[in-house]
Protein backbone atom coordinates (compact mmCIF):
# COMPACT_ATOMS: atom_id res chain seq x y z
CA UNK A 1 0.00 0.00 0.00
CA UNK A 2 2.58 2.43 0.57
CA UNK A 3 4.10 1.96 -3.19
CA UNK A 4 1.27 2.68 -4.42
CA UNK A 5 0.77 6.09 -2.25
CA UNK A 6 4.34 6.62 -3.24
CA UNK A 7 3.69 6.61 -7.18
CA UNK A 8 0.09 8.17 -6.91
CA UNK A 9 2.32 10.81 -5.15
CA UNK A 10 5.18 11.10 -7.99
CA UNK A 11 2.12 11.16 -10.45
CA UNK A 12 1.01 13.87 -8.64
CA UNK A 13 3.52 15.98 -8.08
CA UNK A 14 4.24 15.46 -12.45
CA UNK A 15 0.93 16.52 -12.81
CA UNK A 16 1.68 20.13 -10.97
CA UNK A 17 4.77 20.39 -11.72
CA UNK A 18 2.97 19.97 -16.18
CA UNK A 19 0.31 22.46 -15.09
CA UNK A 20 2.47 25.18 -13.65
CA UNK A 21 4.66 24.59 -16.64
CA UNK A 22 1.15 24.79 -18.87
CA UNK A 23 0.67 28.14 -17.16
CA UNK A 24 3.40 29.82 -17.10
CA UNK A 25 3.93 28.90 -21.29
CA UNK A 26 0.40 30.35 -21.72
CA UNK A 27 1.38 33.44 -19.96
CA UNK A 28 4.12 34.15 -21.95
CA UNK A 29 2.44 33.52 -25.15
CA UNK A 30 0.14 35.84 -24.12
CA UNK A 31 2.18 38.66 -23.58
CA UNK A 32 4.29 37.59 -27.02
CA UNK A 33 0.49 37.98 -28.69
CA UNK A 34 0.39 41.70 -26.92
CA UNK A 35 3.05 42.64 -28.47
CA UNK A 36 2.66 41.47 -31.43
CA UNK A 37 -0.81 43.04 -31.82
CA UNK A 38 1.19 46.23 -30.85
CA UNK A 39 3.48 45.78 -33.28
CA UNK A 40 0.98 45.22 -36.25
CA UNK A 41 -0.60 48.44 -35.18
CA UNK A 42 2.76 50.58 -35.28
CA UNK A 43 2.95 49.07 -39.17
CA UNK A 44 -0.73 49.57 -39.92
CA UNK A 45 0.08 53.30 -38.87
CA UNK A 46 3.28 53.80 -40.76
CA UNK A 47 2.30 51.90 -43.75
CA UNK A 48 -1.04 55.22 -43.23
CA UNK A 49 1.71 57.97 -43.14
CA UNK A 50 3.53 56.39 -45.96
CA UNK A 51 0.66 56.64 -48.09
CA UNK A 52 0.18 60.24 -47.19
CA UNK A 53 3.50 60.88 -47.75
CA UNK A 54 3.93 59.16 -51.06
CA UNK A 55 -0.04 61.14 -51.78
CA UNK A 56 1.81 64.43 -50.85
CA UNK A 57 5.18 63.66 -53.02
CA UNK A 58 3.39 62.70 -56.37
CA UNK A 59 0.94 66.36 -56.21
CA UNK A 60 1.06 67.93 -59.42
CA UNK A 61 1.71 70.99 -57.49
CA UNK A 62 4.81 69.71 -55.87
CA UNK A 63 5.99 68.25 -59.17
CA UNK A 64 5.64 71.67 -61.15
CA UNK A 65 7.52 73.59 -57.97
CA UNK A 66 10.50 70.90 -58.56
CA UNK A 67 10.35 71.37 -62.35
CA UNK A 68 10.34 74.47 -62.21
CA UNK A 69 13.30 75.52 -59.65
CA UNK A 70 15.41 72.13 -59.67
CA UNK A 71 15.05 71.51 -62.80
CA UNK A 72 14.79 74.66 -65.33
CA UNK A 73 12.05 73.55 -66.52
CA UNK A 74 9.85 75.87 -67.98
CA UNK A 75 6.17 75.59 -69.70
CA UNK A 76 5.50 74.92 -73.45
CA UNK A 77 4.68 77.90 -75.20
CA UNK A 78 4.00 77.70 -78.65
CA UNK A 79 6.40 80.59 -80.13
CA UNK A 80 9.05 78.31 -79.00
CA UNK A 81 7.58 74.78 -80.57
CA UNK A 82 10.05 73.29 -82.84
CA UNK A 83 7.08 71.68 -85.68
CA UNK A 84 9.24 68.89 -88.13
CA UNK A 85 7.40 68.60 -91.17
CA UNK A 86 8.14 65.35 -92.99
CA UNK A 87 7.25 65.08 -96.63
CA UNK A 88 4.22 62.71 -97.78
CA UNK A 89 4.83 58.89 -98.17
CA UNK A 90 4.44 58.08 -101.87
CA UNK A 91 1.81 55.62 -102.70
CA UNK A 92 2.21 52.16 -101.86
CA UNK A 93 3.82 53.31 -98.27
CA UNK A 94 7.35 53.66 -99.27
CA UNK A 95 8.62 50.85 -97.50
CA UNK A 96 10.84 47.30 -99.74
Amino acid sequence: MGRVNLIVAALLMLSAISLVTSRYQSRQLFVELGRDQAQARDLETNWRRLQLERAELARNARVDVIARDTLKMIPIVPDRTLYLNQPPLPPGGGAR
